[in-house]
């Protein structure tokens, strides 16, 4: 079951916010700051490819059981 439309869109959002974000933390703020809001994004952006490799995990074995 792949994320909906609105929740993908939500999370595009989300990292597109915390990119600008991190640009204005690299420039005024403390590095822990810097690395937890990537650590944020990159664990965002993995939810989404998670989410589409478990899909094609359900689709192979949803192929397997009609065999």
């Amino acid at each position: 079951m792949a994320l909906g439309k609105q929740v993908e869109e939500s999370i595009d959002d989300a990292v597109l916010n915390l990119r600008n974000a991190l640009a204005f933390a690299a420039r005024h703020e403390r590095p822990p700051v810097c690395h937890l809001v990537s650590k944020i994004i990159m664990e965002l952006e993995q939810m989404k490819s998670w989410d589409e490799m478990l899909d094609k995990v359900d689709e192979l074995v949803d192929k397997s059981s009609e065999d």
